[in-house]
């Protein structure tokens, strides 16, 4: 699935949530995208979430 058709069906979530439901629905949907975003992005390249929130120096101890 290219990059320009993920845009197109987010808009069109985020633009159906705004209609529908408001800014707040709106926010909601962006929030839960953004968050979406990150953890399929994580998966792809293979990264452990753990690893990702634990931060920086745990692997210094």
């Amino acid at each position: 699935m290219s990059t320009a058709l993920v845009g197109l069906m987010a808009g069109m979530a985020l633009g159906f949530a705004g209609w529908f439901g408001g800014f707040g629905a709106f926010l909601l949907v962006a929030a839960l995208g953004a968050v979406g975003f990150v953890i399929g992005r994580l998966i792809d390249d293979g990264t452990d979430v753990r690893e990702f929130l634990g931060g920086r120096d745990r692997g210094r101890r």
